[in-house]
């Protein structure tokens, strides 16, 4: 169980997270906010698939690296925002369903660089598969606003 620096870490990832108009735009929501741990959430549409008629790879990545990037935003300090560094996602299985669900988890928490994990599912009806795993390493920018100026 990770400790965050912050207590009013959870409003702080919510806040961010409404800021996200890529996030808007494909219409996922945030679900879960845990001390190194969020959970994102995407109903699958016609207009995320590609030509074969799965979730986009692009789409699943995205909302990979949101899971992923909160989660260790949840464990950065009240004058620090996150900033993703580099990911690495394995697409395991076609992404299809009615509901993509990302899982992001710290895996080690840093003074300036955090390493995640996260993986996606697939959920039709009761059948969850995993379609992703990424590795995700974070940058602590400490004394940066988390918002546009």
């Amino acid at each position: 169980m990770h400790t965050p620096h912050n207590p009013d870490f959870e409003a702080r990832v919510r806040s961010s997270f409404a800021r996200q108009a890529a996030m808007s735009l494909i219409g996922a929501r945030l679900t879960t906010v845990e001390p190194g741990r969020c959970v994102i959430e995407l109903p699958v549409r016609d207009d995320l698939t590609q030509q074969h008629g799965f979730v986009h790879g692009g789409v699943v990545g995205m909302i990979a690296d949101s899971a992923g990037g909160y989660a260790g935003f949840t464990l950065m300090p009240a004058d620090a925002s996150v900033l993703t560094v580099e990911y690495k996602i394995n697409m395991l299985a076609p992404a299809d369903g009615d509901l993509l669900v990302a899982v992001g988890e710290v895996l080690k928490p840093g003074r300036t660089l955090s390493i995640v994990r996260a993986e996606v599912f697939g959920v039709q009806g009761d059948r969850r598969s995993r379609v992703a795993v990424m590795q995700q390493t974070l940058m602590v920018m400490h004394g940066v606003a988390d918002e546009k100026i």
